[in-house]
């Protein structure tokens, strides 16, 4: 499944976010599981994966026993901060509190569909943001084209 596209949204009062349906429809609960997983990231980014896409992900690095410091320090890190969300009966997800005030995204937000995964920007800072993304566009695409995996 492939997100793409951005959607504003709103977080409640009581840390909610209903998944937009754009998205929401692209999932298949049955396939994906019912749950997401939210993934704090620097720069105030919170990452959301269905439930399988992220176990997809953690198992690819879960397989070395004795990583180097570096890899332990991200993976603890990484899924030390990741939660597993579950939508109620309105495809809403209750977002962590902690990790919405570490990434400092406000109530007004735009989920933005990024590949195998949403991201919650604040709405304010992703609008302007918007120019300089797009004109650092050929300059990222080529920066990543010239890396060697």
């Amino acid at each position: 499944m492939l997100f793409t596209g951005h959607a504003e949204a709103t977080i409640d009062a009581k840390g909610r976010l209903g998944i937009p349906s754009k998205f929401r429809s692209k999932v298949d609960p049955g396939q994906e599981g019912p749950e997401w997983v939210c993934v704090p990231w620097p720069g105030g980014v919170l990452r959301v994966y269905t439930a399988k896409r992220f176990e997809e992900l953690a198992s690819r690095g879960a397989s070395s026993l004795t990583p180097d410091q570096d890899l332990a320090e991200l993976q603890s890190t990484l899924y030390g901060m990741a939660e597993s969300v579950e939508p109620d009966g309105a495809g809403r997800i209750s977002l962590p509190k902690h990790l919405v005030e570490l990434v400092k995204v406000g109530s007004e937000v735009v989920v933005v569909g990024a590949g195998d995964r949403l991201e919650v920007h604040d709405r304010a800072t992703w609008q302007q943001s918007l120019e300089k993304r797009f004109s650092n566009l050929p300059s990222l695409v080529a920066r990543l084209g010239s890396r060697k995996d």
